[in-house]
């Protein structure tokens, strides 16, 4: 991974996003667990599949944030005319809002839909990936020595990262195609970082403070083969 102007290693992909909730653990979810019907009309126009269930957690995740078709499109990897059709699902709920027309069409989180806060309870509390998904699109990478998940993973917000890896021979193309699948599925962007397996042990022998912020705080460790 590239290093910064004072030897200390970049985030490759900085972010925004609020921090996640401190002490929360998170479980994967189906989306085939939930089945609303009548009088929750709303809710059960929002659960139906897993490409609304991403737009769901896009959009839960970023209350902010206003997007278009294409940028949804983009940060779900989903397909124009299903971002679309989700979209218009999750507008007639009235979870979503919505500025502008057509091509200049920008759809927002809606601050007044009745069920958000206990919606956003609930996807916060049920959204995470399985570690053998992350290995999976990791290890395409190159040869992996270590692979740590903290910050949004693990609940910590002290962490500048969210995932640590080190390794031989990584492509850093592939680690961030490996990444960016993983955002979509998640709905949230995840910073990390890189390193040669002599980089790191270096960097842990001087207690790099880098490090420090990951194995300071609640992490979690997938794969170690340094022998930590």
């Amino acid at each position: 991974m590239p290093l910064g102007n004072e030897g200390h290693p970049q985030i490759n992909r900085a972010t925004k996003t609020r921090p996640a909730q401190a002490g929360r653990v998170f479980c994967v979810l189906s989306s085939k667990l939930v089945h609303w019907r009548h009088p929750m009309e709303p809710l059960a126009k929002i659960f139906g599949s897993p490409a609304r269930l991403k737009l769901l957690r896009l959009f839960t995740f970023n209350p902010e944030v206003s997007l278009t078709v294409a940028q949804v499109a983009d940060r779900t990897k989903l397909s124009r005319e299903v971002a679309k059709r989700e979209l218009a699902e999750l507008l007639a709920a009235g979870l979503l809002r919505k500025k502008g027309e057509r091509s200049a069409a920008h759809f927002q989180t809606n601050s007044r839909f009745e069920h958000l806060p206990a919606l956003s309870v609930f996807i916060r509390e049920t959204t995470a990936v399985r570690p053998q998904r992350v290995l999976a699109g990791l290890r395409r990478a190159g040869t992996l020595q270590l692979v740590v998940l903290s910050g949004l993973f693990s609940g910590a917000i002290e962490p500048k990262i969210d995932l640590l890896i080190a390794g031989e021979r990584l492509d850093e193309r592939v680690l961030v195609q490996a990444v960016r699948s993983l955002e979509a599925e998640l709905g949230r962007e995840i910073r990390y970082a890189s390193f040669t397996t002599p980089d790191f042990r270096y960097r842990l022998g001087v207690y790099d403070r880098l490090l420090r912020d990951v194995f300071d705080y609640p992490h979690r460790v997938l794969v170690d083969k340094i022998g930590l």
